[in-house]
């Protein structure tokens, strides 16, 4: 069993300058109720999304089992028109189908050309972003994509706010990030209720954080921290990233918003050509100054200022 949850913290009706004063800086989650989201929280039901975006094509993920895997890509690409995509994914059981008459669907939409455009609703879903108002809390040059998420109930996957549906979101902090089984920027423990502890043994340490998103909350999630979540129900969901550091700082190749700042993707490179100097001496010196690396690292680089 995993860690006991502790619970996200929720705010209601926080204006912009609370919001900046009291919550950003203390770089945690917190669920925000209350917001004025516009007319999507009611008017976003299976027949309207089918009808309002139409029979646009669509590349969706396909998979068998609820949890999908972005490690070992356990699911299949295909391309359905939106209308007939929305529909399918509100059914439990199919009579029309790619592999089987209970797979999930999920859609992440992209720019018009991923490799160079970011995804943005009011570009590539224009007549539903109508329907939506994005809460203000950071200078507009901060934004950096806006995307439209939809999901079939039970898919387990990562999300930042919900418009409808009700999800359940667990997160781990960035502190925690020994514990998680890192393969790139996803962990590769996918059952987080329920993780195989023998492949796994550290994920007992990572403190476990919960929360539930109803229709119209919004959950803010500070850059680094790890989330996994599931769907209970058929959800439609916009992510809006912000930048959190100046523009400078991030890869203009990123469309995603998940590559490492370039600061800290050039010091992996380095961290890389120093750990393969290290193979040229025998066994005994290797370990010795590595862990004299280890420490150095943790004396210069590790803070206490954060959860």
């Amino acid at each position: 069993m995993a860690q006991p949850a502790r619970a996200v913290s929720c705010s209601v009706g926080v204006t912009r300058d609370r919001f900046l004063a009291d919550l950003y800086p203390q770089r945690k989650p917190v669920v925000l109720k209350g917001i004025d989201l516009g007319a999507c929280t009611a008017k976003w039901t299976v027949d309207y999304l089918s009808q309002t975006a139409g029979t646009k094509e669509v590349k969706i993920h396909v998979s068998t089992v609820p949890q999908m895997d972005f490690l070992s890509k356990n699911f299949v690409y295909r391309t359905l028109p939106f209308d007939t995509f929305v529909q399918r994914a509100a059914e439990v059981k199919h009579t029309e189908y790619f592999i089987s008459e209970d797979e999930k669907y999920y859609l992440r939409s992209l720019g018009e050309d991923p490799r160079k455009d970011i995804a943005d609703i009011r570009k590539q879903f224009p007549l539903l972003a109508e329907d939506i108002q994005i809460p203000e809390y950071f200078a507009k040059e901060q934004f950096f994509s806006s995307v439209f998420r939809i999901s079939s109930a039970g898919l387990q996957l990562w999300t930042h706010y919900d418009v409808t549906g009700k999800k359940r979101v667990v997160l781990y902090s960035p502190r925690d990030a020994p514990y998680l089984y890192l393969a790139g920027t996803k962990s590769e423990v996918l059952d987080v209720d329920n993780p195989d502890l023998e492949k796994y043994p550290l994920f007992l340490k990572a403190r476990r954080y919960e929360c539930y998103l109803e229709a119209g909350d919004v959950l803010f999630i500070p850059a680094l921290w790890f989330h996994n979540v599931i769907s209970e129900e058929f959800g439609v969901g916009v992510n809006i990233f912000w930048k959190h550091l100046p523009s400078q700082c991030y890869d203009k190749t990123d469309t995603y918003g998940n590559k490492d700042p370039t600061a800290a993707t050039r010091a992996v490179q380095i961290l890389d050509r120093a750990l393969k100097t290290l193979e040229e001496l025998p066994e005994e010196y290797r370990d010795f100054y590595a862990r004299r690396m280890v420490l150095r690292i943790q004396e210069k680089a590790y803070s206490t200022n954060y959860e």
